[in-house]
């Protein structure tokens, strides 16, 4: 029967536990970030408001939820730039406003960069997974900027996002030092106008 008490509790339970993994790995990413990807279980489930089973029913290990993480932000950058183009007034500031969350990811990406060039065999489609799903982004972004006139022609993706890279590199947490990558990263976006 369609109509059981279980059948009306599902698709919430389906829901809240979208919900949960979607925390999880917001709560991760910042802690990464903070406190390395070696940071206790314990403190990604009190930053996502979950019990730690939550998180291993999820990502039973903890390469399980380095990969999603690393995956989901990738994602949403993937997502972020048709969006940014159709909300935007012009295609500058759809590719500035891109550059800024990308900027959040390479950050973020430094708190995993351990694991990341580690010689684990689960982590080496990732660089494949980034360049397949980004620069095609990017790439467009800049086409779309260029066709209005905005930059000047010949940008290429794949060099913008290396020296974005670079660039928040050498933002290093904690060490006293005033280096706001993200302004010179704005300022790497603005010497490619055209005017």
């Amino acid at each position: 029967m369609s109509d059981s008490p279980g059948a009306a509790t599902r698709t919430p339970r389906r829901a809240d536990a979208l919900r949960n993994a979607g925390s999880v790995l917001e709560a991760a990413a910042a802690v990464f970030v903070s406190s390395g990807v070696e940071a206790p279980i314990r403190e990604i489930a009190a930053r996502a408001g979950v019990g730690t089973a939550t998180i291993y029913r999820h990502y039973p290990t903890r390469a399980d939820l380095i990969l999603a993480v690393y995956r989901s932000q990738v994602d949403s950058l993937r997502a972020a730039g048709p969006a940014l183009l159709a909300s935007e007034p012009d295609p500058h500031q759809a590719l500035t406003k891109w550059i800024d969350q990308f900027v959040d990811f390479v950050i973020t990406k430094q708190g995993l960069a351990s694991v990341l060039q580690s010689s684990e065999p689960c982590y080496d489609p990732l660089h494949d997974y980034f360049l397949e799903h980004l620069v095609p982004v990017c790439t467009r972004l800049l086409a779309e900027a260029t066709k209005a006139g905005e930059i000047v022609a010949g940008q290429d993706a794949y060099e913008l996002m290396r020296a974005v890279g670079s660039i928040c590199a050498g933002a290093k947490a904690g060490d006293g030092l005033r280096y706001d990558a993200r302004h010179l990263v704005r300022v790497l976006v603005n010497g490619l106008r055209s005017r």
